[in-house]
């Protein structure tokens, strides 16, 4: 690829780089932890008993078979949202977001969370709609992950618009005119067996 990024349309969405209209958090608002670094208080398990999720120094770790891991708060609809995560070396996870509360691995949206698995969509897509095919990065390395998300209007057209950074770098927005999931809750994708993922300090503001 000669760019970063690759642009894309899905049906009416569309997708701007940088875009200067951009949508920010209201001063004033604040950010709340939905991880007390201590226990799976607020989350819950959805999948079988082969798959794993345990806190341990701090942090929750993912592993074994597919399942998802969901917050019990919510729904939400329009907010900033920022994790700390690690993926392993071949390892794929996600960040849902506008996802049910008994998600499967196509409901909502999926940031992707992926170094080096043998799936070429990397860290910094949204999974299905924009896509990165570059290493932004290296596996065993933690990163923040934050997105922003808003019901808007653009051009007399009702849209989403879902702005994604890493590590403090603003990547794209994407505009979904589909508006294909209106609201929901967030979750962390257990990929396969030989994905470990680690999330720490998850935390909302959300906007009005």
């Amino acid at each position: 690829m000669t760019s970063l990024f690759r642009r894309s349309l899905l049906g009416f969405a569309a997708f701007t780089l940088l875009c200067g209209g951009s949508v920010s958090a209201q001063e004033g608002g604040k950010w709340t932890s939905l991880f007390d670094g201590k226990s799976l208080d607020g989350w819950k398990k959805v999948g079988g008993d082969d798959s794993h999720w345990e806190v341990k120094d701090g942090e929750i770790r993912g592993s074994g078979n597919p399942s998802m891991l969901v917050s019990t708060t919510g729904p939400y609809q329009d907010f900033r949202y920022r994790a700390e995560i690690k993926i392993n070396d071949n390892g794929n996870s996600g960040l849902y977001f506008h996802t049910t509360a008994e998600p499967g691995f196509l409901d909502g949206y999926e940031a992707q969370v992926n170094s080096s698995h043998r799936d070429p969509i990397r860290t910094g897509s949204l999974y299905g709609m924009c896509h990165i095919y570059r290493e932004l990065v290296k596996p065993d390395t933690w990163f923040t992950y934050e997105i922003e998300v808003k019901a808007d209007n653009w051009r007399g057209r009702d849209m989403i618009r879902i702005k994604f950074s890493v590590d403090g770098e603003e990547l794209y927005e994407y505009l979904d005119f589909e508006q294909t999931f209106k609201e929901g809750h967030f979750a962390f994708q257990q990929h396969d067996p030989g994905s470990k993922v680690s999330i720490r300090k998850i935390e909302v503001m959300p906007l009005k």
